[in-house]
């Protein structure tokens, strides 16, 4: 997973709620996106963590649509998905990594020792690098607040006046660690 920070987020097509392909294309909508990876649909921690973007992105207004892109990810199938997007509410794409593809491309392992998979959320910014990454299994919690604050970096960068480019490209260089469970936001 660290392996992905600063570098191009891989493209990948997989089926969403509906059945229809779905291509992940970061950097193609000139917006950040927001890859969740969670264990199973339906389960409390995800049914949680899932209407936790759902309520950001109706009450917050750094999760707008216009904004950022959020798309859940689980290895569920499709007819599970529907029910769960259907039940929930839910307001953002919800695909079906049953194959394991997307997981593979962002290199998502299992979490909790093993036992289930892992839990984990990409930030990919308006170009389509991934910029952190947090993995979390147990805290569901923490990654809807890390999203809101990785959001609000990313404007006040697009809002900073361009630096001198000696300086934009030693700042460019220093990787931004990869947030660990149980701590909250991006690192500074």
């Amino acid at each position: 997973m660290s392996s992905l920070i600063n570098k191009e987020a891989p493209s990948v097509t997989i089926p969403d709620e509906n059945d229809k392909p779905y291509t992940i294309e970061p950097g193609k909508s000139g917006k950040p996106l927001v890859l969740f990876f969670y264990p199973k649909s339906g389960s409390y921690g995800c049914t949680k963590e899932a209407c936790q973007f759902r309520d950001a992105i109706s009450e917050k207004g750094s999760f707008k649509s216009d904004k950022v892109t959020v798309i859940g990810i689980s290895g569920d199938p499709v007819e599970k998905q529907k029910l769960f997007v259907e039940k929930q509410k839910l307001t953002f794409p919800v695909l079906s990594d049953k194959e394991g593809k997307a997981r593979k491309a962002y290199n998502v392992g299992r979490g909790m020792m093993g036992l289930t998979d892992a839990r984990v959320t990409f930030i990919i910014d308006e170009k389509g690098i991934v910029r952190d990454a947090l993995d979390a299994t147990m805290n569901y919690g923490a990654h809807s607040k890390f999203v809101a604050q990785w959001l609000e970096k990313l404007e006040k960068e697009k809002q900073e006046p361009s630096k001198d480019v000696g300086t934009q490209a030693s700042a460019e260089s220093e990787a931004p660690m990869v947030t660990g469970a149980g701590t909250e936001g991006p690192s500074k």
